[in-house]
């Protein structure tokens, strides 16, 4: 049976964002679209306990990198649907004097995977086996990221930057209104697939706004990262609970495969547009990559004069779209295994050749767009959290389970989420992934590989001095996201909540239709696009984009997306 496209209007609830930014003095609460500015510094943050960890940290004087392994860790607890330690991600770091650098902390293969490991006999993906369960989980990243990162930027000590979330872990929290719904929806699911009970599942009657989730076992599981480092989660204990876990349910992680993790520091991906630099993330990431391409692809047209989301506008945003995401089906993967034609992805020419065959009149069918020539050669639940500090370092960070709780396998005495990344090589290359993304040989699975990913953590300049952190969950609508967060306020002078509130749209290559949120496109743009042969599918949310500004007057100003429980606190 062909692996069939879900929808993705399905997945509009599962994606949550944070951003952090902090700095200096007077602390203050925002709503969700507050635009007050802050000397000092502020975070934006899907989850108010972990910005107020954040906050908290940077008093003590902690610096960006300090207050992002914080809150990392602290969202593993008040956030589990994305925030892990279960899963990995991607940081971009920016310091105040301007130097670059990029983690890639990604989940890999375990070594016993193979290229059809999820196929039948007559060769078709069987769908649910790369989603649910122990054999859908990659080997987890965060934490040897997060000691990588805290090792090298560092200030305060290890065991100051986990305690916040040992005690958040250990005393509980009082669980959000949105939380309580997604955890008594999966109740069976988490069942099932935890038949010995965890945390998350209350057997006395249904979870309620307010009631507090104690998370006993994941309070142990940090107590042994804080007092060992890389070695509390890798080795010891945690570690056999892991195999443990995997062995009962048929996975593949081994004590080898996790005690040979280890993260990645890589050479950031630089791109302009309009006169602002761009700072994001290399491969695996396909997002620094795809987000450069749509930035230049756009480039030559008059976006400001056409106006936002207008039937021009939409059409050209369409059209750079569709092939830059047939690009990424081709041409990116795991750099350690593909040679990935980076150089001439990201060349002005190359994108701009690319836009030369659409034509105004009619929408080009995916069917008739491949990626270009090269000479010589995420449902979607994840976090997202910005830093900067009082000196100006800032940290961008995009972490992921993959699906909404992952895998939905908690790791039996060890009390965490393992992640259902797997589903996000191409399980056969040309079927698509549960966003419906269509992947080829360069992402196929192999022992040991990473899995592409759309996270796009970034970081802009503006004369060379910070202008703006942003990044966003949502899976596949992750780089068109961000995208239009970045061209809303560069072409279209939004403000940073008007930017992460503005509505948005996506298109993907395939399938070949184009999703946007209600009230996103005017009914008149609507109905031009709809005769031109574009197919307009209106769907929930796209994104929760939690990001920070720095206004022209030096402030930090937030903008904490009203799509989910997201809040911005100043400091």
């Amino acid at each position: 049976m062909q692996k069939t496209i879900k929808p993705l209007i399905k997945f509009s609830s599962v994606f949550t964002t944070i951003a952090i930014i902090i700095s200096g003095c007077v602390t203050g609460q925002l709503g969700k679209n507050n635009s007050g500015e802050y000397k000092n510094g502020m975070v934006v943050s899907a989850h108010p306990e972990a910005s107020q960890v954040g906050i908290d940290i940077l008093k003590k004087g902690g610096n960006a990198v300090d207050a992002a392994v914080a809150v990392q860790f602290a969202l593993a607890v008040v956030y589990p649907n994305a925030g892990n330690i279960g899963g990995g991600g991607f940081m971009v770091y920016r310091s105040a004097k301007g130097e670059v650098n990029t983690l890639d902390f990604r989940e890999k293969a375990a070594a016993g995977a193979s290229r059809d490991m999820y196929l039948d006999a007559a060769g078709n993906p069987i769908v649910d086996k790369s989603l649910y369960g122990h054999l859908a989980a990659g080997v987890p990243g965060s934490v040897d990221g997060m000691v990588e990162a805290h090792r090298k930027y560092g200030k305060l000590t290890w065991a100051q930057v986990l305690q916040p979330a040992i005690d958040l872990a250990h005393n509980g929290f009082k669980i959000t209104k949105r939380q309580a719904g997604e955890l008594n929806g999966l109740h069976q699911k988490l069942m099932m697939f935890n038949p010995k009970g965890t945390a998350f599942i209350n057997l006395e009657s249904t979870w309620k706004e307010n009631d507090l989730l104690v998370q006993n076992e994941l309070a142990n599981t940090l107590k042994h990262i804080q007092e060992k480092g890389r070695a509390g989660f890798y080795e010891g204990p945690v570690a056999d609970s892991i195999v443990a876990e995997m062995q009962g349910g048929k996975g593949l992680i081994t004590k080898e495969d996790l005690q040979n993790y280890h993260a990645k520091w890589r050479k950031p991906i630089i791109g302009d547009y309009r006169g602002y630099k761009i700072i994001t993330m290399p491969p695996t990431s396909s997002g620094g990559i795809a987000l450069i391409q749509l930035l230049k692809s756009v480039e030559p047209f008059p976006l400001k004069r056409w106006g936002y989301n207008k039937d021009s506008t939409v059409q050209v945003i369409v059209e750079a779209e569709r092939r830059v995401y047939a690009d990424r089906a081709t041409h990116l993967g795991d750099p350690d295994f593909y040679n990935v034609p980076q150089s001439q992805l990201l060349n002005a020419a190359y994108n701009k050749k690319r836009m030369a065959d659409f034509s105004w009149s009619a929408a080009t069918p995916s069917n008739q767009v491949m990626a270009g020539e090269i000479n010589g050669a995420e449902h979607e639940e994840t976090t997202h959290f910005s830093i900067v500090d009082h000196d100006g370092n800032a940290v961008s960070i995009t972490t992921t389970l993959n699906g909404s709780y992952g895998s939905l396998v908690v790791v039996k005495g060890a009390g965490f989420l393992l992640n259902n990344e797997m589903d996000d090589f191409s399980v056969k290359p040309g079927a698509p992934n549960m966003y419906g993304l269509v992947g080829g040989e360069a992402n196929a699975i192999a022992p040991n590989k990473r899995m592409l990913s759309s996270m796009t953590p970034s970081i802009v300049e503006k004369n060379g001095n910070l202008f703006m952190v942003v990044g966003t969950p949502g899976g596949s609508t992750i780089i068109t996201s961000v995208f239009q967060t970045i061209i809303n306020v560069i072409d279209f002078d939004m403000n940073m909540p008007q930017a992460v509130s503005a509505k948005k749209f996506h298109h993907q290559w395939l399938p070949d239709e184009v999703y946007f949120e209600k009230g996103a496109i005017d009914s008149v743009s609507l109905e031009k696009l709809k005769l031109k042969g574009y197919k307009m599918v209106p769907r929930g949310a796209i994104g929760r984009v939690d990001a920070i500004l720095k206004t022209k007057n030096g402030s930090y100003q937030g903008g904490a997306d009203p799509r989910g429980d997201d809040q911005a606190i100043g400091y």
